[in-house]
């Protein structure tokens, strides 16, 4: 907690990590190397190239300039570099100015991510269209006589979004009651994602209980949610320090989240890992993470 309060807010920035799929809060790099990564990673997520991120960035930081200086920054073939800057700029983030020799201006980086946003957003909404007339069209095929009975599932998923969407899910199932155990590495996951938000909006019409570590970094974010302490413990977790986050709700069904294998990035100086998780009604698994929610709770 000392050293969170310590840290000035214009040295911190939060951004999304590709790698873990999950929000952190890093320190700013003095240089520029570590935060053009950064912006290069998740412009990619936006469905840019590798070297469409490169042009536009440059343009972004240079201003104006022509083809072949671009081309030379870069390090690219100059037909490649005209070919890249026409489909750019039917993306609309960037511009031809009228002079000779041409050159080239890029839109301002928030501008282009809205744009590349709302060119997702249309393309979810045409999606969502196409869903009636897919699902009816699906209806109208004769369907074989199915015997529907219980059956114990299982499902695997990976990567934090999906995970988190999963967790959703099974939020807005809860009928009752809603028992979630976040270690402080997962709690972090949860809070960034909003989905601490959405559990506490809950509060009024299920019976939950969050458990998490007593931790400084745990507390930091149970600060941030001004989350009820009745319905929230900290537990001493040191004697079980790679215990996974897990959710049951009501008693019928369970997501336990675990951090995968870390593996070394391209520069082989930092860990890096992904989120994945299993779901599943299984009635003996539930049982047995049941147990093991009751004894963190009174220890």
């Amino acid at each position: 907690m000392e050293q969170i309060a310590v840290e000035k807010n214009s040295d911190l920035v939060r951004i999304y990590d590709n790698d873990t799929e999950a929000w952190k809060v890093v320190k700013r790099d003095k240089g520029f190397s570590k935060q053009l990564v950064t912006i290069e990673e998740m412009l990619s997520k936006f469905g840019l190239l590798k070297n469409e991120i490169k042009v536009y960035l440059y343009l972004a930081r240079a201003g104006e300039k022509k083809a072949g200086e671009i081309a030379e920054a870069i390090s690219l073939h100059r037909t490649e570099t005209y070919r890249i800057l026409r489909d750019l700029e039917k993306k609309g983030i960037i511009f031809s100015i009228f002079e000779k020799p041409l050159k080239f201006t890029a839109v301002p980086l928030d501008k282009a991510i809205d744009l590349l946003v709302d060119v997702q957003k249309v393309r979810i909404r045409l999606l969502e269209k196409e869903k009636t007339s897919l699902v009816n069209l699906w209806l109208s095929i004769p369907q074989p006589k199915i015997e529907k009975a219980k059956r114990e599932l299982f499902q695997m998923l990976e990567g934090e979004q999906q995970v988190i969407l999963k967790a959703e899910e099974l939020l807005e199932k809860t009928e009752r009651e809603f028992q979630i155990f976040a270690p402080n590495k997962y709690l972090s996951q949860l809070f960034y994602s909003d989905f601490t938000d959405r559990l506490k909006s809950k509060l009024n019409k299920l019976e939950i209980t969050l458990l998490t570590e007593n931790s400084p970094k745990s507390l930091y974010f149970m600060e941030q949610m001004n989350w009820p302490k009745e319905n929230c413990q900290t537990v001493d977790a040191s004697k079980h320090p790679d215990l996974p986050c897990f959710m049951i709700s009501d008693q019928k069904e369970l997501l336990i989240a675990f951090h995968d294998s870390d593996v070394a990035n391209e520069t082989g100086d930092k860990k890096k890992f992904r989120t994945v998780a299993l779901w599943t009604n299984y009635t003996a698994f539930i049982n047995t993470l049941q147990m093991l929610f009751y004894k963190l709770l009174v220890s």
